[in-house]
């Protein structure tokens, strides 16, 4: 069955590569495509569109605007008269500055807080009244993209790297969320998850050599994307598919 499905931040990196993978299904889904900005969202759409995937769609969409996310809503809606799923992807890493737990640039600290934490919650809250609707009784479902680094169980390891404070305790404070909103929603057919694609090398890195191709890290959360019935929810997933330490 064709769905809806709303991928935010998705004009380059994993974003652009999730759109791709799901347009690209033989059950033909509507893909939007969302950015902040319209003219590379709207960039993005073209190109997509000479490949033959016309189900891609573009709205502009700012995580941290909450305007933007209501007329994002309306034009959905209107156009479509509901929405299967929704994927927070958009986020920033802000590894260019300081993010030591004892020296971390404060304004860093906030500004990763905004996008990744009560960007995403915002969003979430303007169209769950859209994943609501579900006049055909399928399953819906939100997928939170996430990073190993916010697990408090792996980062407590010894051996643990990469304690960027700025990152990662907004997604640990997305991760929490997460769970949250599992609970919640786990009797109105609507599941909730995390999934991390591990070390990818995109923008967010400043394309550091040696992880995943954004296609590869889209790859490994496909499965979360659009998920059945039976499919689990209020879990976090790694890049094999297994399920990872909150």
């Amino acid at each position: 069955m064709s769905k809806v499905i709303l991928v935010t931040g998705s004009n380059a990196g994993i974003g652009l590569e999730l759109v791709r993978l799901l347009a690209e299904k033989p059950e033909q889904h509507t893909v939007y495509l969302s950015a902040r900005k319209e003219a590379a969202g709207r960039d993005a759409v073209a190109k997509l569109h000479d490949q033959g995937l016309k189900n891609v769609k573009f709205v502009k969409l700012d995580v941290t605007d909450l305007a933007t996310a209501q007329a994002a809503k309306e034009t959905i809606e209107k156009a479509e008269g509901r929405l299967d799923a929704l994927l927070n992807n958009a986020g920033i890493s802000k590894f260019g500055s300081n993010q030591d737990a004892t020296n971390v640039d404060m304004a860093a600290a906030r500004e990763a807080m905004e996008i990744n934490f009560f960007g995403m919650v915002q969003t979430t809250l303007v169209f769950l009244p859209l994943l609501r609707q579900n006049p055909n009784n399928t399953t819906k479902s939100i997928l939170n993209v996430s990073t190993d680094m916010a697990s408090n169980a792996y980062q407590a390891r010894p051996d643990s790297k990469l304690h960027a404070v700025a990152y990662n305790s907004s997604k640990a404070a997305a991760n929490s969320y997460t769970i949250a909103l599992a609970h919640e929603l786990k009797d109105e057919n609507i599941k909730v998850n995390a999934a991390t694609p591990g070390f990818t090398s995109t923008k967010l890195n400043f394309h550091e050599e040696g992880g995943k191709t954004a296609k590869e890290g889209a790859e490994s959360l496909l499965p979360f994307a659009l998920l059945s019935e039976d499919g689990p929810t209020g879990k976090f997933f790694d890049w094999n598919g297994d399920e990872f330490p909150w």
